[in-house]
């Protein structure tokens, strides 16, 4: 008996686990949902498990081998470029549309003290989170793999590969462990994405039994416009970049990015679902490893289109409760503070609440609103995490089409 692929195995497992934790959640599901939660949480657990050695290793070899072609230049300068451009439309597309459907007028924040009687913030100003950011980023580099804390990895896998290219032909035993480490990897995320359907489902089933439906009619109006301009970012825009820039289509693009989608989909982290986003980017777009190597991991702490939008449209919301008119210049300090929000926010699940407060706090909006937001977050996340992964793959098909055209 042929089994079908693992893209419909996947896409089988998410709709059955919408379904039945749509049943569920009116039900009893005490023993389903343990159960759920079990195999959801080991199969994120997995991925993690992979994800700082091949983060690692990939940086490395990444690095190490661009420089050897003397390609390095243009990849920094195309990844940025690419990132950066995606990121602004981003924010104008969520800042744009909430002006046109203004889906904080008529409610005010008297509706939801209960939500924020039980929140605390903690006031951050801009120059703390820069100190902040910068202190995250160079730490012990053993540290930093212990905790799993990626953007520390990445700037440390980056200087370790520089020296590795600089000090030219003197330590080899150490660029091809890496690379060994990188295929090792690999190898290993083909045996776990055996457990994708499985976990997929698992998750998509809790998430959807658990969810409190209780605020979701006042706020409907808001996730209908994040989402709807989310989906129209990631359906849209980035396609159409993608179809600009290279020439391929976005059936073709989505077909190959199917299992990544839908795992960060389900996982609702860009760092859990790295390990599966670079088994999609190099196995089915192959896209060389030295390149893939070096944009997703660097794309899933920097290039954060999904969650700009969000925190950009959640900005002139909780504006609009309070009833607050943002002035232009308070609405492009808004643009700025979001983009670099964005780019220090961790890739996990609800990331965007961790530097929410920050871009209320730029423009005077009570920081407490970020509260109101907290019962629907999980699962907007959902949608705006598969449109950052989406989002590091296109740009690695950009950056490696860029370089076979300059090789031309």
């Amino acid at each position: 008996m042929k089994f079908p692929s693992l893209n419909v195995q996947i896409f089988i497992a998410a709709i059955g686990g919408v379904f039945f934790g749509w049943l569920a959640h009116t039900g009893e599901h005490g023993v389903a949902l343990y159960a759920a939660n079990l195999v959801g949480t080991l199969f994120i657990d997995l991925l993690k498990m992979v994800m700082i050695p091949l983060v690692f290793c990939a940086i490395v070899t990444g690095i190490a081998n661009l420089r050897q072609h003397r390609q390095i230049d243009v990849v920094w300068k195309t990844t940025l470029l690419f990132f950066a451009t995606t990121t602004i439309i981003a924010v104008v597309i969520g800042l744009t549309a909430s002006h046109l459907f203004k889906p904080g007028a008529g409610l005010h924040l008297e509706m939801f003290s209960h939500a924020m009687q039980q929140f605390e913030s903690r006031q951050m100003s801009l120059p703390e989170f820069f100190t902040q950011f910068l202190h995250g980023i160079f730490m012990n580099p053993f540290k930093a793999l212990a905790e799993g804390n990626i953007l520390a990895i990445v700037a440390y896998a980056m200087c370790l590969g520089i020296a590795l290219v600089m000090a030219s032909e003197r330590y080899p035993q150490w660029l091809a462990l890496f690379e060994e480490g990188m295929g090792l990897s690999m190898q290993m995320i083909g045996w776990i994405m055996r457990l994708a359907p499985w976990g997929i489902a698992a998750l998509l089933f809790k998430l959807v039994a658990t969810q409190d439906v209780s605020l979701f009619a006042s706020l409907t109006k808001f996730m209908l416009v994040v989402t709807g301009t989310t989906l129209f970012h990631g359906v849209i825009v980035l396609p159409v970049l993608l179809f600009l820039f290279t020439g391929k289509h976005p059936v073709w693009f989505l077909r190959q990015a199917r299992e990544a989608l839908v795992t960060a989909f389900a996982t609702s982290s860009s760092n859990a679902t790295m390990p599966v986003t670079m088994r999609c980017a190099t196995q089915n777009m192959h896209v060389k490893p030295e390149i893939a190597g070096f944009v997703v991991p660097l794309g899933a702490t920097m290039n954060m289109d999904g969650t700009a939008l969000y925190e950009a449209a959640a900005a002139l919301f909780v504006a609009q409760l309070a009833g607050i008119d943002l002035s232009l210049g308070q609405q492009l300090v808004v643009c700025l503070t979001t983009m670099i929000a964005a780019m220090g926010a961790p890739g996990i699940p609800s990331a965007g609440m961790v530097t929410m407060v920050m871009v209320l706090q730029s423009v005077g909006l009570p920081a407490e609103a970020i509260a109101i937001l907290l019962p629907i977050d999980r699962l907007l996340d959902t949608v705006r995490t598969a449109v950052n992964v989406e989002g590091d793959m296109i740009g690695s098909l950009v950056v490696q089409h860029r370089i076979e055209k300059l090789a031309q």
